[in-house]
C-alpha cells in the first residue's frame, strides 16, 4: 500500500503520530508510508528511519503541495488532524480512501470516518491517532516498539529546564519557580541547563537577569533532529505541555512535565510517548499553591538522589 498520513501543524502534534507511522511500519513493513507536515517538522521528519517520504504542507503554495501529492498516486490517506483546507486538498487529490476522525465540518471531504470524541478524553491523543489505523488494518496490533526515536548517545549529567508554552499548555511553573529548581540542582553534581526556542526571548533576558549560580543558558539554534538528540542524551528534561516535551518522550527521557488542570488540557490527554515509569505529570492552574512547588521540587530531588 503506497500510504499518506498527514499532520500539518505543530511540533508536539506531528510527535504524537509517530506511534501510528511506526506501528504500520514494523507490522506492514512493505506499506510505504509518506508525511504531509507543516514547515516546522519537515526536516526532522526527512530523518525518521521508519517514514519513507515527506511532502510539504505549503499554505502559501497550496498547488504545488496538490500537484505533489497527486503524482504519489496514494492508495489512502489517513488524517490525524482536518480542517477545511486539508479536507479539499486530499479531496481534490482523489485519493480513493481518505481516513479522519469524524469531527468538525471538514470531515465531508473524507470518505471513511471513525467517531473519536477526543473531548471525552478517554486516551491519550497519541493512542486516539494510533486508533485511526484500524480503518485500513483491521488486524493491527495497537503497539511498537520503544522508545519511539533511538539514539545511540550517552546521557551527560545536566538537568535541562525548558520553560516555553506551548499550543496546549494551560499550566506551568512562573519563571521565578523554574530558576528556585536550577538552583536546587546546582548544588548537587548535575548541571543546571536552560533551553530556548526563537520565541522564548523574553523568558530567556528574564531569567539570565535573576540567575545568581551555575547555569548554562543554551539557545536551541540547531535542527530539531539535532535538538532531539540533545534532549535525548540529557539526564531529566523538565517543561511545560510543549512540543520539545514530546521530543523527550519519544526518546524515552524522563520528564517533569506541567499541564493545565483542565481535562482538556491534563497529562490524560497530552501525556508523553514513553514509559509511564519516566513521566512524572503535574497538573496546575495559574495560582498553583507553593505546596504544589514543594511536590515539584521534592520530585526532582527524589530523582536526582536516586
Amino acid at each position: 500500500m503506497n500510504l499518506l498520513i498527514t499532520r500539518h501543524d505543530k511540533i508536539g502534534d506531528f510527535v504524537v503520530t509517530l506511534p501510528l507511522f511506526k506501528a504500520i511500519k514494523e507490522q506492514y513493513p512493505n506499506t510505504k508510508l509518506t508525511a504531509l507536515v507543516g514547515k516546522i517538522n519537515f526536516d526532522f521528519a526527512k530523518k525518521i528511519p521508519f517514514i519513507d517520504d515527506v511532502i510539504l504542507f505549503d499554505k502559501e503554495n497550496l498547488d504545488t503541495t496538490l500537484k505533489q501529492i497527486k503524482e504519489k498516486r496514494f492508495d489512502a490517506s489517513i488524517s490525524c488532524f482536518i480542517d477545511t483546507t486539508l479536507g479539499k486538498l486530499l479531496f481534490k487529490s482523489a485519493i480513493k480512501i481518505r481516513v479522519a476522525p469524524a469531527t468538525k465540518i471538514a470531515q465531508i471531504f473524507f470518505n471513511k470516518r471513525i467517531k473519536q470524541r477526543r473531548s471525552k478524553v478517554e486516551k491519550t491523543e497519541w493512542q486516539y491517532n494510533l486508533d485511526l489505523a484500524k480503518l485500513l488494518f483491521p488486524n493491527i496490533k495497537l503497539d511498537f516498539t520503544k522508545p519511539l526515536l533511538s539514539f545511540d548517545v550517552k546521557k551527560e549529567n545536566r538537568v535541562v529546564f525548558h520553560p516555553g508554552f506551548g499550543g496546549s499548555s494551560d499550566g506551568n511553573l512562573s519563571l521565578d519557580d523554574y530558576i528556585s529548581l536550577a538552583k536546587k540542582v546546582s548544588q548537587t553534581s548535575k548541571k543546571a541547563v536552560f533551553t530556548f526556542g526563537p520565541d522564548d526571548a523574553m523568558s530567556k533576558d528574564y531569567i539570565c537577569s535573576k540567575v545568581d549560580f551555575e547555569v548554562e543558558i543554551f539557545d536551541s539554534k540547531m535542527t530539531l533532529f539535532e535538538f532531539t538528540k540533545y534532549i535525548a542524551s540529557s539526564y531529566i528534561f523538565i517543561s511545560t505541555s510543549t512540543g520539545p516535551m514530546h521530543l523527550a518522550g519519544a526518546t524515552n527521557t524522563k520528564t517533569i512535565s506541567f499541564f493545565g488542570d483542565s481535562l482538556f488540557a491534563s497529562s490524560k490527554r497530552w501525556a508523553t510517548i514513553s514509559e509511564e515509569k519516566n513521566q512524572n505529570n503535574f497538573m496546575l492552574s495559574s495560582d498553583y499553591t507553593k505546596e504544589e512547588y514543594n511536590k515539584i521540587e521534592n520530585c526532582l530531588m527524589g530523582i536526582l538522589n536516586d
